[in-house]
């Protein structure tokens, strides 16, 4: 009898012991989770209503509202232009993924942006080939940044082209493989999905779909992956209809688009947004130029292979211009002039090609 109730003290005492080590490691769950929202301060964010706009911004961790007037930010986005003419400066970078503070060094320090970070490259054209979105933590400063450069430079005569990279169609899709951890936390802060602080509903959101895959600028063209002749075999080669059908794809979901062909041809391998051909498949001098003569330009920038500076290859007929700025330590952004073209180095060294 002695027996028996010590061993059910002993169980009693070790399910007490287990209970209370499971209570223990809950708080000490909940607690590291408060810590690490206490940290994140995000925004804004401005949601579309009926006859109002909600801009919510997170401060350490806590989530503020108001209510903007509808007229307060622009609420609709005309698809952009694909081709442009006689423009006589050109500037090209890509591939940021979140990194802003270096992105402003090197836009800075080669005269695209002042020290107030507004517009100085007059009736230049900026473009950025993709890829803002995903790994870095500041996303949605550089988003913000964009925007406004995008409006001076139209004043002044010039134009930002923000083109959607890989990246942007992953998130817009809802694939947050790449995602910052910050950005997991702000949607839970907000009680949303992450995709959907870039849905139809909100300013950046409708943004993002007047946005281009693919354009060109006098005799270059600019796109995020490469233009692959896998590709040109599908399309007749119309840049507006192809822009249309990757602004339209935005909003449908994978498994339509994967009930057809479609999504071989505009989400595969060879696809605009995710062809690697120029850096990995060993192609002759002769297929470039077949690709060049096909859509009727001389040249072709593009990012999504990273490489430790602006690069060019097959006799300048293609130019890389993701210079790992995704790292975080160093970036370069390519100047096109009189048909020349030179690296624009971190410190705003110009250098030749």
């Amino acid at each position: 009898m002695i027996k028996n109730t010590l061993h059910l003290i002993i169980l009693i005492i070790s399910i007490s012991s287990v209970f209370s080590q499971e209570v223990e490691n809950k708080k000490d769950s909940i607690t590291d989770e408060l810590s690490e929202f206490s940290q994140i301060s995000d925004g804004p964010y401005v949601f579309i209503e009926k006859n109002k706009l909600i801009e919510k911004t997170i401060i350490n961790g806590k989530v503020s509202s108001r209510i903007l007037k509808v007229n307060t930010f622009d609420t609709i986005f005309p698809p952009e232009k694909s081709t442009f003419n006689s423009v006589t400066k050109i500037a090209a970078l890509s591939d940021i993924h979140g990194q802003y503070d270096l992105a402003i060094e090197i836009l800075k320090n080669n005269k695209i942006i002042d020290k107030n970070l507004n517009w100085n490259f007059d009736k230049g054209h900026l473009v950025i080939a993709g890829d803002i979105f995903d790994r870095g933590n500041k996303v949605n400063e550089m988003l913000w940044l964009v925007y406004k450069l995008e409006a001076q430079a139209k004043s002044k005569g010039g134009h930002v082209h923000f083109l959607l990279g890989n990246h942007e169609y992953m998130v817009l899709h809802n694939d947050l493989r790449y995602v910052s951890e910050k950005y997991l936390l702000a949607s839970k802060l907000l009680n949303l999905e992450y995709s959907e602080l870039y849905s139809n509903k909100t300013v950046l959101g409708r943004w993002l779909r007047s946005k281009s895959t693919i354009i060109k600028i006098n005799d270059y063209v600019f796109v995020h992956g490469g233009v692959s002749e896998d590709f040109i075999a599908e399309n007749d080669l119309n840049f507006e209809k192809i822009n249309d059908i990757m602004r339209t794809s935005i909003d449908r979901t994978k498994r339509e688009m994967k009930s057809t062909n479609f999504y071989n041809i505009y989400y595969g391998s060879k696809s605009l947004i995710w062809y690697r051909g120029y850096f990995y498949d060993n192609l002759l001098d002769s297929d470039i130029s077949k690709i060049l003569k096909l859509m009727n330009s001389k040249h072709i920038i593009v990012g999504h292979c990273s490489n430790d500076e602006i690069v060019q290859l097959y006799n300048n007929k293609i130019f890389g211009v993701d210079s790992s700025i995704k790292k975080g330590k160093y970036g370069e952004i390519l100047f096109i002039k009189n048909n020349q073209f030179f690296r624009g180095t971190l410190s705003g060294d110009k250098i030749q090609f």
